[in-house]
């Protein structure tokens, strides 16, 4: 006689039909703007975050910051790591209380930290300065003058023709049709015209100065493994946080595993595709893009037709993000 049904025994169709909670994500760099913190710069619940972020960024307010500093500044590695970090956590800290649960929580790129901040694993303090310790191991360990080109519209295969021979790896795969590639500009610009010349439908040269997430920051990977080792210990995922591992969209079980591959990321393939099919079998009702920027709203809205998803940046005010959410 069979014994009762199990959650995957049941039928795929009364499965898929249970919605619950919100998925969170939260973008890597290369959105930073003069408004990125307009909605929240006067919120209460964000000034720990603010704060913590002008620790870590010589003492300059990072509202400031987005407002004064050049297209350089904004761009350059530690300054967008810790200012898309901020603009993650510092969103959470004013959504976070009163969000549905269960969270889906995962972070693209450099976002990934942010999300582990989210998750309630790391507080806001720790996460910004691994931020900014992450950046600087990553531009310490890059070659000069590397970073980051998008190809969309060309198959696997082809891309991995371009990539050996112009000496580039995959960084990080949006979908089938949509990767990055890294490696060194001097190389990526020829790669990125062939590219074009193949049939791509859209070519473009990222503002990153990095290589981020190829074997040309193995070092980085290495030392940031190690540091994550000395600071984070004893702690657990809370009840009702789902983390999504970058690399390959599993969701985190095991601490240790998860910094592993937080640290891994830095020199190996982000598989962002994994990630979007991971929070889509979460089944959440909301999907919520923190910034800076909706790209990642746009990725999760193609992966997930079924599902409510926006950015912040969509929003007037902060009363229409959470009416929103818990709609």
């Amino acid at each position: 006689m069979r014994g009762p049904a199990r959650r995957h025994d049941l039928p795929r169709c009364r499965r898929e039909q249970t919605v619950t909670g919100v998925a969170i994500l939260c973008s890597g760099q290369g959105a930073q703007a003069a408004g990125m913190f307009d909605l929240i710069s006067d919120a209460p619940e964000a000034a720990p975050v603010f704060a913590a972020a002008r620790r870590v960024l010589d003492g300059r307010d990072p509202r400031d910051l987005v407002r004064q500093a050049s297209p350089a500044e904004l761009h350059a590695n530690r300054a967008a790591q810790i200012l898309c970090c901020t603009q993650a956590l510092a969103y959470w800290a004013v959504l976070g209380p009163a969000s549905p649960r269960p969270v889906t929580a995962a972070g693209y790129s450099a976002g990934e930290l942010a999300a582990w901040g989210i998750a309630g694993v790391i507080d806001a303090e720790t996460v910004l300065d691994l931020m900014a310790r992450r950046a600087i191991l990553m531009d310490e360990a890059s070659p000069t003058a590397s970073g980051l080109g998008a190809v969309l519209g060309l198959p696997r295969t082809e891309i991995e023709a371009i990539c050996r021979t112009h000496d580039l790896h995959i960084a990080i795969v949006n979908g089938p049709l949509h990767v990055l590639l890294g490696g060194a500009v001097a190389d990526l610009e020829p790669a990125l015209a062939e590219a074009q010349q193949r049939g791509a439908g859209r070519v473009v040269m990222l503002p990153v100065s990095v290589a981020s997430h190829t074997p040309l920051l193995h070092d980085a990977s290495e030392r940031f493994g190690e540091l994550l080792r000395q600071r984070i210990t004893g702690t657990r995922l809370p009840p009702g946080l789902r983390l999504i591992s970058g690399v390959d969209g599993a969701p985190v079980w095991r601490l240790e595993d998860g910094l592993r591959k937080l640290a891994l990321q830095i020199r190996q393939t982000v598989d962002w595709a994994a990630c979007m099919d991971s929070c889509r079998a979460a089944r959440p009702q909301r999907v919520l893009d923190l910034g800076p920027g909706d790209a990642l709203a746009r990725m999760a809205g193609e992966a997930m037709p079924d599902i409510a998803v926006r950015s912040v940046t969509a929003f007037q005010s902060l009363n229409g993000i959470r009416h929103w959410l818990n709609a």
